[in-house]
């Protein structure tokens, strides 16, 4: 994972200024995790460091060491949710009207070359979780199916070599 601290300009790989996509369950995670790190646990680790604190050497303390670590990975975690939910833009693949095309959030089952089928959603950077089959819209697979439609077949470069994969059906969550 790339440093949390930095301050980043977009997407990695991508222009500067280009948006952090998300769903709007993803940006719900990401604020419910902010505000359990800021208003549940980082006042609890600021009492105990408070108390360790209290007991006088810090040197050879471990319950301040740890809470102090503790607070700054709270800390960093914390500003880079807050960039990171400011640069939000959040897609609600429910309202897309286009859905005989690849967009973000679209589920989409594709054949590989040995007759395997796969079904993935694309879905946002932090979203990503490849045991769910939810692939980030920054991945390669992502990239190369975005605006392709049922039947498209697409070379897709991978680390064994490059394979064809052909779209078998494209799926949007139910409108609101």
């Amino acid at each position: 994972m790339a440093d949390e601290d930095e301050d980043e300009e977009g997407p990695p790989g991508l222009p500067p200024g280009t948006p952090f996509y998300m769903t709007p369950a993803g940006h719900a995670a990401l604020t419910r995790e902010l505000h359990e790190l800021w208003h549940g646990e980082r006042p609890k680790v600021v009492e105990v460091v408070s108390w360790a604190a209290g007991l006088g050497d810090r040197s050879e303390n471990a319950d301040y060491q740890y809470g102090k670590r503790r607070l700054r990975q709270i800390d960093s975690r914390v500003r880079f949710l807050r960039r990171r939910l400011e640069r939000a833009e959040v897609v609600d693949a429910a309202k897309q009207t286009r859905r005989d095309k690849i967009f973000f959030g679209a589920t989409v089952t594709y054949a590989r070359m040995d007759d395997s089928e796969v079904t993935v959603t694309i879905v946002g950077m932090e979203e990503a979780d490849a045991t769910q089959g939810r692939i980030s819209w920054v991945s390669p697979v992502a990239r190369a199916l975005l605006g392709k439609t049922v039947g498209d077949v697409v070379k897709l470069r991978t680390p064994a070599g490059p394979e064809e994969i052909e779209v078998v059906a494209i799926a949007y969550p139910a409108a609101p």
